[in-house]
């Protein structure tokens, strides 16, 4: 299919560009910045600016399209909701629905299906009510909007319209976990207020996977609950997240508290929503992650535990037979890595790489002189290695590279585990400032790979 998104930049529209591309399907993007956008959609992708709210649609965007979805809108815990935010929050939603509909409404061929997120904020603060998709719509400001948002997207006639009401969605480096885990990491997590109220949750993976099953399926319609189909408990969740992460939960953070800090946001952390995907399973849509422990531990189990992630991906224009050599050889690195570093490769244990090489460098963190040696492992020609710290700065460094083809090239993907020395000490003294080091070393890697070999070359 040709699917037109929103939202295709952010935590869980980037994934499910991926997923997407990769099942064969061709994505189109409308997006604020198209610039912006092409340094965080790590696959092929037409991009349009569109900023949903004052801006038609582009035309060509809408050419032969069959499918939308619709994820965009204004981060509901990304500020205070002050009355100028909640206006911001609500308009982003609806405005850009209706925008969006008017115009799949105008073409004479329109698209099969349109999907669009909903939350599950629609239930309001329902206790111990067990929620399905036929319960009412509960009070308060999230349920209005929720309410409103769909009743918008619920316009868009002759398509098959689904809305998803998404819940708390678990993943690496985005979503409710972003803020979470260095708490607990620190030993500062724990429950929130009475820690009683249920918390209805959902592997990202989990989510992406019900979007394009709907999406791929012509019996799927109306509303969905994504959610996973064990909801837990407040405390439940905190306990598991530290089990997991191997910490302590020790600090709760009583009601009062995060009422005073948070305002009326806090009545996104405090309420209680006990809901369940009936209509996915009546549906045959089978979870990867149902119960919460495996989700949690597909994410930081093992050695995963207590590790920073990056996570980058780049789409080069190149088939990875032609790309996998110049990454393949130590000396390149010294092109991709940033001057402030002093980058220098010493030597290696044998003259091309291959599975078990050593290779020594010296580099500088911040005026200081250091020696870094590491191995390589995982080495598969044009597919993937991996190459590990032996002895260096970090605690533990283990970055995968991988290479994968798609339609009209190669997306690589960089994953990068680490840990910083002395424990949650040093996390709390250096998490921070080691974190945006590397996040400014991969930043400088992904602008010089896309000059080398995304530019077009002069004559």
């Amino acid at each position: 299919m040709r699917v037109l998104m929103t939202g295709a930049t952010g935590f869980v529209g980037s994934k499910l560009v991926a997923c997407l591309v990769e099942r064969g399907h061709e994505v189109v993007a409308l997006t604020r910045s198209v610039e912006s956008a092409k340094r965080k959609i790590g696959y092929p992708c037409a991009l349009y600016q569109w900023d949903g709210v004052s801006e038609t649609v582009p035309p060509q965007a809408l050419e032969a399209v069959d499918a939308v979805v619709h994820l965009a809108g204004e981060g509901v815990a990304d500020k205070r909701w002050t009355p100028a935010q909640k206006e911001k929050i609500l308009t982003s939603r609806t405005l850009s629905t209706r925008s969006l509909v008017n115009a799949l409404g105008a073409l004479a061929v329109p698209p099969k299906v349109f999907l669009s997120a909903s939350a599950i904020g629609f239930y309001g603060d329902r206790g111990e009510e067990t929620l399905t998709e036929s319960s009412s719509s509960g009070t308060g400001f999230l349920a209005d909007v929720c309410v409103a948002w769909e009743a918008e997207a619920r316009k868009a006639r002759s398509i098959r319209n689904v809305q998803c009401r998404i819940g708390i969605v678990l993943g690496e480096g985005g979503g409710a976990l972003k803020p979470m885990v260095p708490l607990f990491q620190s030993g500062m997590g724990g429950p929130l207020g009475s820690g009683s109220q249920w918390m209805s949750w959902i592997h990202l993976d989990d989510l992406v996977g019900l979007m394009v099953w709907a999406l791929e399926n012509p019996h799927v319609e109306g509303v969905l609950n994504g959610v996973a189909p064990n909801p837990v408990r407040n405390r439940e969740f905190s306990q598991t997240l530290a089990r997991t992460l191997r910490v302590p939960a020790l600090l709760a953070a009583p009601s009062f508290a995060l009422r005073l800090a948070l305002g009326e946001m806090s009545k996104v952390v405090l309420a209680s929503q006990k809901v369940f995907p009936t209509r996915p399973l009546d549906k045959g849509f089978r979870f990867k992650y149902s119960d919460l422990n495996s989700a949690l531990e597909s994410l930081f189990g093992k050695k995963n535990a207590n590790a920073e992630l990056l996570y980058r991906e780049q789409f080069i224009p190149l088939p990875k037979e032609e790309i996998f050599p110049f990454f393949a050889d130590a000396k390149n690195l010294e092109t991709i890595t940033p001057a402030f570093l002093g980058f220098k490769v010493l030597d290696a244990s044998s003259s091309t790489v291959q599975e078990g090489t050593l290779i020594n460098y010296r580099l500088r963190l911040h005026g200081v002189p250091l020696k870094w040696r590491t191995r390589i492992e995982q080495w598969e020609p044009s597919e993937r290695f991996v190459d590990t710290q032996l002895k260096g700065p970090y605690r533990l460094w283990h970055h995968t590279h991988l290479f994968l083809s798609v339609p009209g090239g190669t997306v690589m993907k960089d994953i990068v585990r680490f840990k910083v020395p002395l424990g949650i000490l040093g996390r709390l003294v250096a998490g921070a400032w080691v974190r945006r080091d590397v996040e400014n070393i991969f930043n400088y890697r992904w602008k010089k790979v896309d000059e080398l070999f995304c530019k077009p070359k002069s004559v």
